[in-house]
């Protein structure tokens, strides 16, 4: 099977994260979303939408989406668990993975797509000629900012996201986290839960994945 990637790109970033935990090593094909190799005919023979990651199975399955992917691996290698282990794990970690991707994620790439001339043209991912919303920049900012107090809080209890084991949340909020970093919204210094937590979640060895 092969994994289709980009080094630096938060989403296969959270699936090579997640195999790492898993020990789990496959081929990787890297496309460069910067210079639009997504968006051309080898690729999109591949993916019609023009997005990253994907897995291709053995048998030519094509699964895209990083959840999809990464329950894939979660069901054919059950361990470590990092999806839960029982209803009660299994519902909050869901909880938060629709946190952390709808109000952080998106606003961070919406900052990103709306504000780099890079994504002039393309501020939707997969496609051309959608112009960028320079407001949608602004408020993406806020969004995140106010996700990262909510979370300062809630990790003040808490030595992962749910509970005392590391998980498919801690892998999302860590890489959306250092995404946003890169676009250019940095934790804020007071925000002293949140600090030590990307301090420890970014010291295993899958973060460097």
């Amino acid at each position: 099977m092969k994994l289709f990637d980009m080094t630096g790109a938060p989403n296969p970033r959270r699936v090579r994260v997640f195999l790492a935990e898993k020990g789990i090593d496959i081929e990787k094909v890297q496309v460069d979303i910067m210079e639009g190799e997504n968006l051309q005919s080898d690729y999109l023979s591949i993916n019609p939408r023009g997005v990253l990651p994907t897995l291709q199975l053995d048998d030519g399955t094509i699964i895209d989406e990083t959840t999809a992917i990464c329950r894939y691996f979660e069901e054919t290698t059950p361990s470590p668990a990092l999806y839960g282990q029982d209803a009660k794990s299994k519902a909050l970690i869901e909880s938060w993975l629709r946190q952390i991707e709808s109000d952080c994620f998106t606003p961070t790439a919406d900052v990103l797509r709306n504000s780099n001339s890079v994504f002039e043209n393309r501020s939707i991912p997969g496609t051309n000629n959608t112009p960028q919303i320079p407001a949608l920049s602004d408020r993406g900012t806020d969004r995140v900012l106010a996700f990262y107090s909510r979370l300062n809080k809630h990790l003040a209890n808490s030595q992962f996201l749910v509970g005392n084991a590391f998980s498919m949340a801690d892998i999302t909020a860590m890489c959306t986290i250092d995404f946003a970093e890169y676009v250019g919204i940095a934790v804020p210094a007071d925000l002293s839960n949140l600090s030590k937590w990307r301090e420890k979640v970014n010291s295993r060895p899958s973060a460097q994945a």
